[in-house]
């Protein structure tokens, strides 16, 4: 079978096709023959170095595919089931912790840019009804972290509003769930055209940040008060906007960081007097994962796929994410 894997150093330069032989599971273990993939921040920083991980390593921690073979003991699933991976395989259920999330696919552990691989039974879940495997591949990552944002440490009301930041695939998803919901949603964007498919999709309002310096505030005065839930995808470099747009009593979910936005800076006097709620997250539990597949088989909602590549096509697929070119998600299918 085929797998890509990194050379030593990282780089685009560095990913290798190499064959290895075709696994067979042991107790406890499935067999998936993976059919998609898409990409996402955490990596691109695997796959450019970013993130040191071990010569060899397999990358991309999202996949969907296909049981093809069960080990001893297995009875959660069976050949021919359709199933999608998990960013955190050992991570099942309750709060998080150390040994929940070391493992993390595609950087800890061997990712998914293989024809197959083995897995821990329980470390998949089923993909959504009717899904391709190029949209099931898209949720593992950035759908989940935006559910878990919104509506696990958010509890999403209908009626209330929410801000996302930018047009990546977890923007995206953040967007079409808050609609689902009954939510009011802003947005910013740098291109009218993908800010036109914002409202498209029912953003509210959408605002340039390159052209508005103040963005935040607008999104303040927009919301007349400010939003209940913010989707802060920038780190340093959108912090002081996310708490100027936010609400009294507002959610803030810090989800990643921009090429600048390691450091930054906060305004902790609004932090304190806007009484807002500022919390960390990194994707989420395989609870959190069902719970969210369940939601899609109910609302109908669909993936946004920007672009597909093949299998022998992951440097070039993220040299066009590097581009920022795309809107919602990047695919490769093999």
């Amino acid at each position: 079978m085929k797998v890509i894997e990194i050379k030593a150093g990282g780089g685009l330069e560095n990913l290798h096709i190499a064959d290895r032989p075709a696994p067979q599971p042991g107790t406890g273990e499935i067999a998936v023959r993976w059919h998609a993939t898409s990409l996402n921040y955490h990596d691109y920083l695997v796959a450019t170095g970013g993130i040191k991980v071990p010569k060899g390593r397999i990358p991309m921690s999202d996949g969907a595919g296909e049981v093809i073979a069960c080990g001893d003991d297995v009875h959660s699933w069976k050949v021919g089931d359709k199933v999608m991976s998990m960013f955190f395989p050992n991570w099942t259920d309750g709060k998080p912790s150390f040994q929940k999330t070391v493992g993390i696919s595609g950087e800890t552990l061997d990712g998914f840019m293989a024809e197959q691989s083995l897995v821990k039974a329980s470390a998949v879940t089923a993909m959504p009804e009717g899904y391709s495997y190029a949209e099931a591949a898209t949720l593992p990552c950035a759908c989940v972290t935006a559910w878990r944002g919104l509506m696990v440490e958010g509890g999403l009301q209908m009626g209330e509003s929410v801000l996302i930041e930018g047009t990546g695939g977890m923007s995206i998803f953040g967007l079409q769930l808050a609609k689902a919901a009954g939510a009011r949603v802003f947005a910013t964007s740098s291109s009218p055209e993908k800010a036109e498919r914002l409202r498209a999709l029912g953003a509210e309002a959408v605002v340039n940040y390159r052209e508005d310096e103040r963005w935040g505030k607008t999104i303040f005065k927009m919301s007349h008060g400010g939003v209940d839930h913010v989707l802060d995808v920038g780190g340093g470099s959108t912090m002081y906007h996310s708490i100027e747009a936010a609400a009294i009593n507002g959610n803030i979910i810090s989800i990643g960081i921009l090429s600048d936005g390691r450091k930054g800076e906060i305004t902790f006097p609004k932090l304190f007097f806007k009484h807002l709620r500022m919390t960390g997250i990194a994707v989420g539990s395989r609870v959190m994962q069902e719970e969210m597949v369940r939601a899609i088989n109910l609302s109908g909602l669909k993936p946004i796929i920007d672009k597909s590549f093949a299998f022998d096509e992951l440097a070039d697929a993220f040299r066009y994410q590097a581009s920022g070119k795309h809107f919602g998600k990047i695919v490769l299918e093999y």
